[in-house]
């Protein structure tokens, strides 16, 4: 597929078919991927959570959201995806990375960041995942899990402190009662409202 092709298809695709599970060499392809993005420093702080079996992907669900969410048709839909993967950042990378000796930084102080760049290189990492789902022919969304849902989900798959989980992604085959979200209704908004050339 074209570049400009797989940039204009990629939407949040919230129904998973859950009959075809996603090919074990394309998943390696999603975070071989991932891993391609910059990273400042080539810190590379970032990891990934993986869940694909049944058992692991309710286990996400079930520390992600309260029982009153049982009935929720977006919820219902999302829980179809075979796959999910959880991109976590890890800000000691990056202090360390930087106070290493050829960046000249002696200490580990987080004011000198102008942007939590673990934040958003792990994102650039997602977005990364996301264009190679369409490519493959897959649909996939990017989700927000609710921060009263952080301790448990750390503690439900271990995971260390100082990996933070940004989102995750739901990938599979699109279903057949994906539903886009009504925010569409407000139009992207063009080149000639958003760039400001030269000066604002």
């Amino acid at each position: 597929m074209e570049f400009r092709d797989v940039v204009r298809r990629r939407h949040m695709v919230r129904d998973y078919d859950p009959d075809r599970p996603v090919p074990a060499d394309v998943r390696e392809r999603l975070l071989e991927h991932a891993i391609r993005a910059p990273s400042a420093g080539f810190s590379q702080g970032w990891a990934f959570l993986a869940l694909e079996s049944p058992e692991e992907r309710e286990r996400f669900w079930t520390a992600t959201t309260d029982a009153s969410d049982a009935a929720d048709r977006w919820l219902t839909r999302m829980r179809r995806a075979p796959l999910l993967i959880v991109p976590l950042s890890h800000k000691a990378a990056y202090l360390e990375r930087y106070a290493e000796s050829d960046k000249g930084w002696t200490d580990r102080d987080e004011t000198r960041w102008p942007v939590p760049y673990w934040d958003i290189d792990t994102g650039m990492a997602s977005l990364l995942m996301l264009l190679t789902a369409v490519d493959e022919g897959l649909a996939a969304c990017f989700f927000g899990v609710p921060p009263e849902h952080l301790t448990r989900l750390r503690t439900v798959f271990g995971v260390p402190e100082g990996y933070t989980p940004i989102g995750c992604l739901s990938i599979g085959y699109q279903g057949t009662e994906d539903v886009r979200s009504p925010s569409l209704r407000r139009g992207r908004r063009g080149v000639e409202e958003v760039v400001h050339r030269g000066r604002w």
